[in-house]
């Protein structure tokens, strides 16, 4: 099952990971798995589901990322995420956020890995998609070597195809969400050691991760690795992911054809009641590190959220940017 699996993902981010996102993501890589953001179970089933669930075809491979604890909630909206054509189904055991803990999902299901088995068996009976599970290595006083331990054996017994680890606790109290991504220290060999225990099983790691080279050396010790904010904020690293995880050489990053095919695809949006903000937030720092860079976030930062703004100011804060000699997936 492991080599059947995608190596190499853009982690779901709550606020970020949004349709718009993954498009502009898709055209810099064509084999990364992307995902949604969490979505609530309630919500996939109540909710206005196309504008929670919807996505373009050019997408693909994507896979929906769900929160709840009920696992005949968790099943319906597994059934409907295949039913929208999503390629794998995740269920989220890692976010800390107050409101995700007043949900009782998230994080807070690590200390219930009994619930996280029967929600992982309900969602496989559901579906034929993939079904993983994404978690911490443990919250608050949890012994990472017990807890991690016991969510895996758990959620395989009950059939999930794969489990990502963020490596990292998380601590419900006393910390923001933020604060969860960073003060928390990495413990890279827990889940090496994880992998080791399960060596036929899909384990992948994310957490801290800043680059590709980064993430190939991950590669050494378990089957994926997720990339969650270096991606976002320098969006040009996936350009090199085809080459390094795929073997798939595109070529160099072709910076004025990703900006015009944004722009067709901004210019869809508007047309039907979209703002370019909602796209252009994803490329803020499509440039980083460039000569011009800070000029084009400017640009996009002032301009993209004004009434009437189209798809020419993508070309306006493009055209302040020196791409001349920028090294890409080819370097």
């Amino acid at each position: 099952m492991a080599e059947k699996l995608n190596k190499f993902t853009v982690a779901p981010m709550i606020d970020w990971t949004d349709r718009h996102c993954r498009y502009f993501h898709r055209q810099l890589t064509q084999h990364a798995l992307l995902y949604t953001e969490m979505v609530v179970a309630d919500a996939a089933i109540h909710g206005p589901r196309e504008r929670l669930l919807g996505f373009d075809e050019v997408e693909h491979p994507v896979a929906l990322q769900l929160g709840g604890s009920d696992p005949r909630k968790l099943a319906l909206a597994s059934s409907i995420g295949a039913e929208f054509g999503y390629d794998e189904i995740n269920l989220n055991v890692g976010c800390p956020s107050d409101r995700v803990q007043s949900g009782t999902f998230g994080a807070c299901l690590m200390r219930t890995p009994e619930i996280v088995a029967e929600c992982v068996a309900a969602m496989k009976s559901a579906v034929s998609l993939p079904v993983t599970v994404k978690c911490r290595i443990g919250v608050d006083d949890q012994d990472p070597e017990i807890a991690l331990d016991e969510i895996a054996e758990r959620v395989f017994a009950a059939g999930a195809d794969a489990l990502w680890v963020h490596a990292r606790k998380a601590w419900l109290q006393g910390l923001s969400p933020k604060e969860n991504r960073d003060i928390p220290p990495l413990d890279y060999a827990r889940v090496y050691r994880l992998k080791a225990k399960y060596p036929n099983r899909f384990i992948g790691i994310n957490g801290g991760i800043r680059s590709v080279p980064e993430a190939l050396e991950h590669l050494s010790q378990v089957d994926g690795v997720m990339l969650g904010r270096a991606v976002y904020q320098s969006p040009a690293i996936l350009s090199d992911a085809d080459a390094a995880f795929y073997g798939d050489s595109g070529g160099r990053l072709d910076y004025a054809a990703l900006i015009s095919t944004m722009a067709i695809y901004a210019e869809a949006h508007i047309e039907k009641g979209g703002r370019l903000g909602h796209i252009a937030r994803h490329m803020v720092g499509l440039f980083h590190g460039l000569p011009g860079a800070r000029r084009y976030r400017q640009i996009l930062s002032a301009e993209a959220n004004r009434p009437g703004a189209g798809p020419e100011v993508l070309f306006e804060a493009f055209a302040a940017v020196d791409i001349t000699g920028s090294q890409t997936a080819a370097a």
